[in-house]
């Protein structure tokens, strides 16, 4: 799906979302708060609280994720056939 996922297991915020500090590349490229949003009105999935301190997300549920949108968002070919 994405190169900057692993194949299974769980990621953290900010493999989602990137961290310029670490150069980590944004696999959806939103703020924090536009992404807790979505997960809050349910547009993203939601959490695994690991503990206290500690949120993942399933690898599996984050490409779905990805998917969903992608088939949303109309190409660039489908954007212009009404012309």
């Amino acid at each position: 799906m994405s190169s900057n996922l692993p194949d299974t297991g769980f990621v953290r915020l900010k493999q989602i979302i990137g961290d310029p500090k670490n150069g980590t590349p944004a696999v959806v490229p939103v703020c924090k708060s536009t992404w807790w949003e979505w997960v809050a009105t349910g547009k993203a999935p939601k959490p695994i609280k690991l503990s206290k301190r500690t949120t993942v997300w399933r690898v599996a549920d984050i490409q779905a994720f990805i998917a969903n949108v992608h088939s949303e968002v109309p190409q660039e070919d489908e954007a212009h056939d009404d012309q």
